[in-house]
């Protein structure tokens, strides 16, 4: 077997340990004398593999009991739209601070469907710093404020959620979830996209705090879009995505086995701070982020002589280096370096940043 190391911005790479464990389970699940892709998401069998995954989620965030844990399908771009929905009334105005192309995203969805502020628009600087809170511009009474912690594309992270006063703050940590701790209660609602620290692409978790449950808009939605029918049928209105459901429940186990997200996070900051360091001390290389900005799963870097980006990628994938490539809208080049890619695989990267820079300077 050859594996490569993957630093795809997702769908991203998943522990080993758990790939050999679903291909364990793959023909046969548990002496069920079926796969778990084949179960009824209506039997014992697999409720206790959903209760099971959202109990480890809950320890491993420390989420307290006063949040529902939903797991939903269709991805964080559907959650652009079911916040506003759920957590606004038609008159009722919602902050969003932008950072970068989600947060971009997000807000114009719910300009769409609610009266929508941005607060503040890191536009000047090429989504490259976060402007000083001092100058944002709250709207008393928001229904609530939205940020993205993490900035995939642009790599830029907010590392501590922002005091806001009364709105609820609610966070798109598709990237960052389960890289460190987090306070929970500091949030009104945390949602992430699976397929970078979760688990496949195809679920999506939605913490919200019960409270927000009750709130009016919600009693004129479909039940499909309504987060209160969701927690009270246990995320099974319809038929959930019970494969990566099942996955991201070994991905929750395999965590806690590395010592948890506090053992995550030493991990997770070495990694940033040896590739970050490899980039600061070459004149070959370069990352634009402000320091304070910057994000420990997304490490977008340029080169010198850009008219070698196609060597270096080429190069780099014959080493088994692969999914560098930045985003089409920045350029460059782009390592995300989540949960599943190890120090080996950063230090991989940095060997071989350091040998091609000396061939093509």
């Amino acid at each position: 077997m050859t594996r490569v190391f993957n630093f795809s911005a997702g769908p991203a790479a998943l522990p080993l340990e758990v790939l050999e464990q679903i291909q364990a389970d793959i023909p046969e699940w548990m002496g069920t004398g079926m796969t778990v892709m084949e179960l009824s998401h209506r039997s014992k069998e697999f409720i206790s593999v959903a209760e099971q995954a959202e109990a480890d989620l809950r320890e491993l965030l420390a989420i307290p009991d006063d949040y529902a844990v939903l797991f939903l399908q269709g991805g964080a771009t559907t959650q652009f739209a079911l916040l506003p929905l759920n957590l606004a009334g038609p008159e009722q105005t919602v902050d969003y601070l932008v950072t970068g192309a989600w947060g971009t995203k997000a807000v114009k969805e719910a300009k769409a469907l609610r009266r929508a502020n941005v607060v503040a628009d890191a536009a000047d600087s090429n989504y490259t710093d976060v402007p000083p809170q001092v100058s944002w511009q709250c709207t008393p009474g928001a229904a609530y404020l939205h940020y993205t912690p993490n900035e995939t594309i642009g790599g830029v992270e907010i590392h501590e959620p922002p005091a806001v006063g009364a709105a609820p703050l609610v966070a798109d940590m598709s990237s960052t979830i389960l890289s460190r701790p987090v306070d929970v209660s500091r949030f009104g609602v945390i949602y992430a996209g699976a397929q970078k620290n979760i688990g496949p692409a195809g679920i999506t978790v939605v913490i919200i705090r019960k409270d927000l449950l009750a709130r009016d808009a919600q009693a004129s939605l479909p039940r499909i879009l309504s987060y209160a029918a969701h927690a009270e049928g246990g995320s099974m209105l319809n038929t959930p995505p019970t494969f990566a459901w099942y996955v991201a429940g070994l991905v929750f186990a395999w965590l806690k086995r590395q010592g948890g997200l506090a053992a995550m996070a030493e991990m997770n900051h070495g990694k940033a701070a040896s590739l970050y360091a490899a980039i600061d001390e070459s004149p070959f290389y370069s990352n634009p982020v402000a320091p304070a900005y910057r994000s420990w799963m997304n490490v977008p870097f340029t080169l010198a002589k850009p008219e070698l980006d196609g060597e270096f990628l080429t190069e780099a994938t014959a080493a088994g280096l692969t999914n560098l490539k930045g985003h089409r809208s920045v350029g460059g080049m782009r390592a995300s370096i989540y949960n599943a890619v190890s120090q080996e695989a950063v230090d991989a990267l940095i060997s071989f940043m350091a040998d091609f820079e000396r061939r093509r300077a």
